[in-house]
């Protein structure tokens, strides 16, 4: 009976220093630090290489003076919208939509008077043109880089390729 207990120690031995030995050669194939892309602010990186553009002085001095406004912040449960033309200009929006700012192709901005960093942000490409039915593409939302009470908008055409499209952005409170 001694002699099938030894057997079975050094069994479970050699599987268990087995399994240690092929986990650390796993480990050693990974790589020692991360790529500066996992390493960036959430949403200041996007997946194929594309990023935010930066936040320039004047910008940020215009962000600060809309958290300065004297609106409420929404009540929890309440949404915030806008409308934005394709051109960045700021169609319709609910009252605490302060201003848009278009970058460069699919690139904007929509300034808010209250932090929104934490916030569920989701769009949809979308006038508010009656008669028109609006191109297709495709559309995603982040928090703007370094801009508490920024969200930054970014349209592709179907292609994948940047380019101005108009959209509908809500702000879950």
């Amino acid at each position: 009976m001694a002699t099938f207990f030894r057997r079975k120690a050094a069994a479970v031995t050699l599987g268990v220093l087995a399994l240690t030995l092929a986990g650390g050669g796993i480990a050693a194939a990974q790589p020692a630090t991360k790529a500066p892309a996992e390493v960036a602010q959430p949403g200041a990186q996007q997946s194929g290489g594309q990023s935010q553009p930066g936040v320039s002085p004047a910008a940020a001095r215009e962000a600060k003076a809309a958290m300065g406004a004297t609106l409420a912040v929404p009540a929890p449960g309440t949404v915030e919208w806008a409308v934005v033309a394709s051109n960045g200009t700021l169609l319709q929006h609910s009252a605490n939509v302060v201003s848009t700012t278009k970058y460069g192709p699919g690139q904007y901005q929509v300034l808010l008077n209250y932090n929104v960093s934490l916030k569920a942000h989701s769009a949809t490409i979308g006038t508010n043109d009656q008669f028109n039915v609006p191109p297709s593409g495709l559309v995603s939302v982040a928090p703007r880089n370094q801009t508490v009470n920024g969200v930054f908008i970014q349209t592709w055409t179907p292609g994948n390729v940047p380019a101005d499209r108009p959209f509908h952005l809500h702000i879950a409170n």
